[in-house]
């Protein structure tokens, strides 16, 4: 019997230094779908890497052997030891998997209760998983469940309102290493949406400077010029550094960006000035190496747990409706999965088809004078004419496998006869 499988770990289960080890790039993500989806256990894949998690969502017919082959492709892919993330992954099957998913899309499971950029992360993972034609049935119809799942809890609840990104998470730690960020200048390194949240945040603390520095140079020469701040080129990073007071790095890059021997050389020029990393990025940005220099500090995404945020007790009370939704969205995603076994769908179309020709038998004779008897002949007519209706309907939905690879053909005959309505 086909199941939903999510094998994963995040934020709370395993450090930085494992996460960006296994965080993956959109062309990884490709690759690892396609090497899942070939293996003789998975039949249906998506892959969600983000800043605090990576999560594999599978359906299979043997869930261990399923749970194994992530596992062993996770290992051989990031050339990383089972051993070194093992007490760090997670494995939720059926009702647990979907109900975690739908957590995961409505940032009940963040970091930052209510951030808005995880729903996005996970549609563009979708999006790469209908690309490699990895997601069939099953997981188009779970993660579609899943965005208005999402949807919903943002529309009814207020968890939005008091919504954190880890951006702002950055700016309040900034604020609370250096008081008011007032006079501060501040080098961002990136332009994609965690930097443009955090450059909002810095507007309103009332920097002095703002810097962007992005290898794509007109990326970073927009974000800079819808903020009033000024564009640099990444080969000009070390130069700024030697001005700045806060370094907040968020690219995509798999390498470290800034060393610690460019800081080294940099510092005597500051004249013991303190400078700040605060490297929201995984994998990390800042060699964490730097923090043994004299009036450097780095601060990665994890410290950000130590963030206080004055609005926690607010999206706690929403998140509690939120769940009463998901709790709802998971009965209702169960009701629809079940009805994919075989022979509900056979009971169900036979009940429809009989409807049909009930009716259609009863207006022709209505006006007829009719004997009992010939309301005989029309009944065995009417189980004679379902029966092979039924026929190959029954022979192809019965066949072995059915609910596994073949629960394509059970969705489809549904969807045919309108019995889901």
């Amino acid at each position: 019997m086909v199941e939903i499988i999510l094998l994963g770990l995040n934020h709370k289960t395993a450090p930085v230094e494992i996460r960006e080890r296994l965080a993956f790039s959109k062309e990884e993500a490709a690759t690892m779908l396609d090497a899942i989806k070939e293996s003789a256990y998975v039949n249906e894949v998506v892959l969600f890497s983000t800043c605090n998690r990576v999560e594999i969502l599978m359906t299979a017919d043997d869930k261990a052997a399923a749970v194994e082959t992530a596992k062993r492709y996770l290992s051989e892919f990031k050339n990383m030891p089972l051993s070194q993330f093992q007490d760090s992954i997670y494995v939720h099957e059926g009702d647990e998997a979907v109900r975690h998913i739908f957590r995961v899309a409505s940032s009940l499971d963040s970091m930052m209760v209510g951030e808005p950029q995880i729903l996005g992360q996970i549609k563009e993972a979708y999006f790469n998983a209908t690309k490699r034609k990895t997601s069939g049935v099953i997981l188009n119809r779970l993660l579609h469940k899943t965005f208005f799942t999402a949807k919903r809890i943002r529309t009814e609840t207020r968890i939005g309102d008091h919504a954190v990104s880890i951006s702002y998470a950055a700016i309040e730690l900034a604020r609370k290493i250096f008081g008011p960020l007032e006079g501060k200048k501040v080098l961002l390194i990136g332009a994609g949406e965690m930097a443009e949240l955090a450059v909002e945040h810095l507007l309103k603390n009332r920097v002095k400077e703002i810097f962007v520095a992005n290898r794509t140079f007109i990326n970073g020469v927009e974000l800079a010029r819808r903020f009033g701040g000024s564009a640099i080129r990444f080969e000009e990073i070390p130069g700024y550094i030697l001005q700045v007071d806060i370094i907040i790095s968020s690219t995509g890059s798999p390498d470290i960006i800034v060393t610690k021997d460019q800081v080294k050389h940099i510092m005597p020029g500051r004249r013991n000035r303190p400078l700040f990393f605060i490297d929201i990025a995984v994998p990390r940005d800042i060699d964490p190496a730097i923090n043994k220099l004299n009036n450097a500090y780095v601060y990665d995404i994890d410290d950000l747990n130590g963030v206080i945020d004055e609005n926690l007790e607010d999206r706690n009370k929403e998140a509690v409706k939120g769940e009463r939704i998901i709790d709802e969205a998971v009965i209702s995603f169960r009701q629809w999965f079940d009805s994919l076994d075989v022979v509900p769908t056979i009971i169900e179309l036979r009940k429809k088809i009989d409807s049909i020709v009930t009716a259609e038998i009863q207006k022709t004779i209505q006006s007829m004078n009719l004997t009992e008897s010939d309301r005989e002949a029309f009944d065995r007519m009417k189980n004679a004419l379902i029966n092979k209706i039924m026929h190959h309907p029954t022979l192809l939905l019965k066949r072995d496998g059915c609910h596994g690879r073949n629960s394509v053909y059970i969705d489809i005959t549904r969807k045919l006869f309108n019995l889901d309505d």
